[in-house]
């Protein structure tokens, strides 16, 4: 789009710089060709080359797909299909087996024979991609729950506190890490913050890292019982209770009792 527009707005300009020059009254409706806008999205949606008509051989090709409602199991397929980058002749065998990070994220099973045998691998059916979420609001709480920024830190005092990390950028530390984590996956299991924020605490590294950012890969994952104090240490969140329940109620309702009893992991 970013292409077309610049292509029309160097045609407004040519044809007011021809009016002016000739003294002729300008009408935008004629300066303005809107068939430039409305025929190259046609073409790239079309054709899946990505770029314009007279450059077809730099653009990027496949963009766009045609797809396929063969059977509903292969419009899932289409839909969660991935491609590597790199030529199908190639002999080499490392890029064609699947490696240990894509357990539980990449199908192991469903990939096409042929040349492209482990090139085009599919996700696997509970995978999802994160859509994003604002990540200001989960600085701010943290910081009034006694985290230090960075501006403000100082390395001689607290030469072992916990670094926090929000999509990679360090904002701050903490003294009391466990805390902070089982108040942060308290939240997310009230729904209180998106089921798709990532909480991964490195114990040997001193690290908190969180994930809001979107395009992350996530699966769902059980939540076990970790408190000492519980009845069910150790035991699964999800019981029968919330089986029934599930079945009588409404779907929104549904959906808040399956995000408290299991949760999304990425492949942190």
């Amino acid at each position: 789009f970013r292409v077309l527009f610049t292509r029309v707005t160097r045609d407004l300009q040519r044809y007011v710089q021809r009016c002016v020059e000739t003294n002729r009254e300008i009408y935008l409706n004629i300066g303005i060709k809107a068939s430039t806008l409305t025929g190259g999205l046609k073409y790239a949606l079309a054709t899946g080359n990505w770029g314009e008509q007279k450059k077809a051989a730099s653009s990027k090709a496949g963009v766009s797909q045609v797809l396929s409602r063969y059977t509903y199991a292969s419009t899932l397929s289409h839909l969660r299909r991935t491609n590597t980058p790199i030529g199908r002749d190639g002999k080499i065998a490392k890029p064609r087996q699947l490696h240990n990070t894509h357990w539980g994220l990449v199908c192991p099973a469903e990939t096409p024979e042929g040349q492209a045998c482990g090139l085009v691998k599919n996700l696997a059916l509970m995978c999802y991609i994160t859509v994003g979420t604002p990540s200001e609001p989960i600085i701010d709480f943290m910081i009034q729950r006694n985290m230090e920024v960075l501006e403000e830190f100082e390395p001689q005092v607290t030469p072992n506190a916990t670094k926090v990390f929000v999509n990679g950028v360090w904002v701050g530390i903490h003294r009391d890490p466990a805390h902070l984590v089982h108040t942060m996956q308290g939240l997310r299991h009230k729904n209180l913050i998106s089921h798709e924020v990532s909480l991964i605490r490195d114990i040997r590294e001193r690290e908190f890292k969180i994930f809001t950012d979107a395009g992350r890969v996530c699966r769902p994952l059980f939540v076990v019982d970790n408190d000492p104090n519980s009845e069910n240490c150790g035991s699964l969140v999800l019981n029968k209770d919330h089986i029934r329940r599930l079945s009588k109620i409404k779907n929104c309702l549904r959906t808040w009792i399956l995000r408290s009893a299991a949760s999304a992991t990425t492949d942190g």
